[in-house]
């Protein structure tokens, strides 16, 4: 045994957990802190408000194409590898964002951001699927949504503290931070045994190949269709909450930074929840049907939510909104892990995520243009109608075993 597999063990649980939330929370950081600095960002470089919400959209249209990239890497070269390389990628770029002096330059660093992004989730959830046991798999998924709420928490307390101490630009030389936790991570964890066992037996595969499982027959088609829809709805809503919500509190209802970082916490607070509660209960019954009762539960929170005017009443109902529009990310890692095998699950991770979250990323473009047009209630409303299309997916889509991995085959 040499000395440096000495040092790298395969993935515990525990460390595979600790890579996988480490990630994704600085990913959730990153996000909400330009939520929170738009209107500043904006103002110091003369940006229209289509430019601001493009700048989250292209970091999301980056994310489809690292997640693309990276994904396949991964299942051909290794998790812990490729993992280190997209949290380099990302910090980077993030860290240079400090130094945009206009509109172009400053969205190039955020696409070349998002690339670095789009390999993160599924990666980290791949990991996960390998290295805990099936049986326990929603909620190991579930922690690792968790990871993304606990950067937004750390977004929504920090940024008020610092951003009038060290401008938005100092906000995103914080973004280097996941830098050395990239080098700790690749230096001491090693690749999961079953990662490691099925690239020992199972045949080389190309791109083209691999992306070819993830439609190899009619149920595995129907199941990727289905998992899209998903993620695109998941991700449109919660971005187009999200980025806009701040603005719309400090514009109609003259919150403070400090009041809209409070809202945002609370909200997340309840997502946070929603996260675990989901991972919970998919563990212990039938995934799908757990996916049917948040859905319904997001199409009633966000109508009512849209009625609300009085700010003591939006704080409380958006802690509930959050936790059915977004707990239902506890339960999409899982899902993925189960319908695909190792061979291809990252690289079915990262691509029907990230196309998913590059749909989303037209969330702020279109909440934007709707608030200008029409209402703020308007576009809110809007977005209780688009989780009546996950209601169809869930029942007519996707498979409904789960926890017994490759739950529609490999090839061999």
């Amino acid at each position: 045994m040499t000395a440096t597999s000495a040092v790298k063990q395969h993935a515990t649980p525990g460390k595979a957990m600790l890579a996988s939330v480490t990630g994704y929370a600085m990913d959730g950081f990153d996000l909400l802190i330009l939520g929170f600095m738009l209107p500043v960002i904006a103002a110091e470089l003369h940006l229209t408000s289509a430019e601001s919400g493009s700048l989250v959209t292209w970091t999301l249209i980056g994310a489809v194409l690292g997640g693309i990239i990276f994904g396949h890497l991964s299942d051909r070269f290794g998790r812990i590898r490729i993992l280190t390389v997209t949290i380099l990628m990302f910090s980077l770029f993030t860290g240079l964002c400090a130094l945009a002096v206009g509109y172009w330059d400053l969205l190039a660093y955020r696409t070349l951001a998002g690339i670095g992004l789009g390999g993160e989730f599924g990666i980290g959830m791949a990991l996960i699927a390998e290295a805990w046991p099936a049986e326990k798999r929603n909620r190991a998924s579930a922690y690792v949504g968790m990871g993304w709420q606990l950067g937004v928490l750390a977004a929504a307390f920090l940024t008020p503290l610092l951003l009038t101490h060290i401008g938005w630009r100092g906000m995103f030389l914080v973004g280097l931070v996941p830098a050395l936790a990239s080098f700790l991570i690749r230096r001491t964890l090693g690749e999961p045994e079953e990662f490691e066992r099925q690239k020992s037996t199972a045949p080389v595969l190309s791109f083209s190949q691999r992306l070819g499982l993830l439609f190899k027959d009619r149920a595995t088609g129907r199941a990727s269709i289905g998992i899209f829809i998903l993620c695109s709805v998941q991700n449109f809503g919660y971005y187009g909450l999200m980025i806009w919500m701040p603005t719309y509190l400090a514009t109609n209802f003259g919150f403070s930074l400090t009041k809209s970082g409070i809202w945002t916490a609370v909200t997340v607070i309840g997502m946070t929840l929603g996260i675990w509660l989901f991972g919970m209960l998919a563990d212990r019954f039938a995934r799908w049907k757990i996916f049917i009762a948040y859905q319904l539960g997001a199409v009633v929170m966000v109508v009512c939510y849209a009625q609300l005017s009085d700010p003591t009443w939006m704080l409380l109902a958006g802690a509930v909104m959050g936790l059915f529009v977004n707990g239902m990310i506890g339960g999409y890692g899982a899902l993925i892990s189960d319908t695909y095998p190792t061979q291809a699950r990252a690289t079915a991770q990262n691509i029907l995520f990230n196309l998913g979250r590059g749909v989303g990323g037209l969330g702020p473009l279109v909440i934007g243009a709707l608030v200008t047009q029409v209402s703020f209630t308007a576009a809110i409303s809007l977005l209780a109608a688009i989780y009546l299309l996950d209601i169809y997916a869930t029942l007519f889509l996707l498979p409904k075993k789960q926890g017994q991995g490759d739950t529609l085959g490999a090839i061999g």
